[in-house]
């Protein structure tokens, strides 16, 4: 199966390191070919229905000492585009977790399948760092499947909304930043690639035990609460509970123009 169009331009565009420099230009904008949808119609709150709030088109996630908050879309995909424009808290956040991922792991406990975008809190005056990740039936064991890769960003996500997708084929995951390509994954063989049906989430937690500095800093309730803000959801794909869906999304939506 040949690559799809966009996907060999994103190969030549995609950074070789994980610090970025200037602010790139991706030359082509996947997320205009997704229109936008409106929170309820893609998602439902998955846990701390009290630390979640939507005003017009902003979803608010936040953390404090009692838990934080999470949500999952309504349906499964076997591949596709999911996006979501996000604004982080500045200041100090260390030990905190802010997430868009996909995940089978409600229905495949400790045999689950997990592709992640998560922006590490930090300390005043550090950038966050946006961390990849790729599961593979419960393992992320760095010299078999993709484990974390960390980025630093070429701008400030605490002072506007910035849009981060991951783009999942048969072949390949992308991880985009603005449309600008951060990493490719590729498929080398079916133990190393995700393809049982996966949900989106998002969520904010306290991830203490490694999240800054490989835990040294942990969360400081002091400053909660902690706040995520999620916008510009786009989800276009095949999805799980619709067999004869085909692949007719990658045709339509990546390949032409």
């Amino acid at each position: 199966m040949a690559f799809p169009l966009i996907l060999i331009a994103l190969l030549v565009l995609c950074p070789s390191t994980g610090h970025s420099q200037g602010s790139p230009s991706p030359g082509y904008y996947p997320s205009s070919r997704v229109s936008t949808s409106p929170f309820d119609r893609e998602f439902q709150t998955l846990w701390g229905s009290q630390h979640q709030r939507r005003e017009q088109d902003v979803v608010t996630l936040w953390l404090d000492k009692s838990t934080g908050s999470g949500f999952k879309s309504i349906r499964p995909y076997t591949s596709g585009y999911f996006g979501a424009s996000i604004k982080l808290q500045p200041g100090f956040t260390a030990g905190v977790d802010t997430s868009l991922y996909l995940s089978n792991n409600q229905e495949h406990p400790g045999d689950h399948d997990e592709v992640d975008i998560e922006f590490l809190g930090t300390t005043p005056g550090k950038p966050y760092s946006l961390q990849t990740n790729v599961f593979v039936r419960g393992s992320g064991d760095r010299n078999n499947i993709g484990r974390e890769m960390k980025f630093t960003l070429w701008f400030d996500p605490t002072q506007n909304f910035h849009h981060y997708a991951i783009l999942w084929n048969p072949n390949q995951i992308v991880f985009l930043v603005d449309d600008v390509p951060i990493r490719t994954y590729d498929r080398k063989n079916e133990a190393t690639f995700p393809t049982r049906p996966m949900w989106v989430y998002g969520s904010i937690w306290d991830a203490s035990d490694w999240a800054t500095e490989n835990g040294r800093i942990k969360a400081d309730y002091r400053y909660q609460p902690f706040v995520a803000k999620y916008k510009d959801f786009k989800i276009s794909g095949c999805r799980a509970d619709l067999p004869h869906a085909g692949r007719l999304w990658l045709r339509h939506s990546v390949t032409e123009g």
